[in-house]
């Protein structure tokens, strides 16, 4: 069954929490909860700026050292969106929690989950960011991201790829941008060439730039398939969650 393509969110589903997001896209979704800014503990406080803390929790089994980088990229991330200098001795807490991943029908579903850390990682800021705004959180500028895959000699790029998509691909690329259109982080892993990684940046900046680019020309797998304006997405999810 393919996966549906097209981003749903909800914000506040769980009540407990200062604030919290539910993102799925692509076959991927993930609930995010967010504490704070709240004090933190003495061991762990910085006296000039707060401290960002990012759990990712698989959907299936105990987190490993692919969750660990998932959490060092998203750490890095988000402080460059949060004004942490603003919240000195203070502790943000973002726990996020995969409860949904695509299913591959040519791959065991175990060696799936091993191999999908990397395309996990859109739903996964995607969900944060959607919960930092839900508790509230002051951010300098929101982020939008895509996963990308090359295919055969590089003369193919395919945004959101599906897991087969992915297992044919030479390389995968997840490039996130801010409003501003800066690079906020860039993760890949296969062989590619100098030449592909600038057709990769340019096809994920006309992604996550959409609305700036007009009508101009994208590079997917069907032409008639033209990903959806993240940036305008989620500010529809905040405005209707203000209304």
């Amino acid at each position: 069954m393919a996966a549906n393509l097209n981003p749903q969110a909800r914000i506040s589903p769980l009540p407990r929490a200062d604030g919290s997001a539910t993102f799925s896209k692509g076959g991927y979704c993930v609930v995010a909860s967010v504490n704070g800014p709240m004090e933190a503990q003495r061991r762990d406080e910085n006296p000039f700026e707060s401290v960002v803390d990012v759990v990712v929790r698989p959907a299936a089994g105990v987190g490993g050292t692919g969750e660990r980088q998932l959490e060092a990229t998203l750490q890095s991330a988000l402080r460059q969106l949060i004004p942490v200098k603003n919240f000195p001795r203070c502790l943000i807490q973002v726990t996020l929690q995969v409860t949904e991943t695509p299913r591959n029908d040519y791959v065991n579903s175990k060696v799936m989950q091993a191999q999908s850390n990397l395309a996990l990682l859109p739903a996964l800021l995607h969900s944060a960011i959607l919960g930092l705004l839900s508790a509230a959180v002051p951010l300098k500028t929101i982020a939008t991201c895509t996963s990308l895959a090359v295919i055969g000699n590089g003369d193919k790029i395919i945004v959101d790829p599906s897991p087969s998509e992915a297992d044919q691909a030479t390389s995968f690329h997840v490039l996130g941008f801010t409003s501003q259109d800066e690079l906020l982080l860039a993760e890949s892993e296969g062989v590619f060439l100098t030449s592909e990684w600038d057709r990769v940046v340019s096809a994920a900046q006309q992604v996550c730039a959409r609305h700036r680019q007009g009508d101009s020309t994208m590079i997917t797998d069907e032409d008639e398939s033209r990903p959806t304006d993240m940036r305008h997405f989620m500010r529809t999810v905040m405005e209707s969650r203000v209304a």
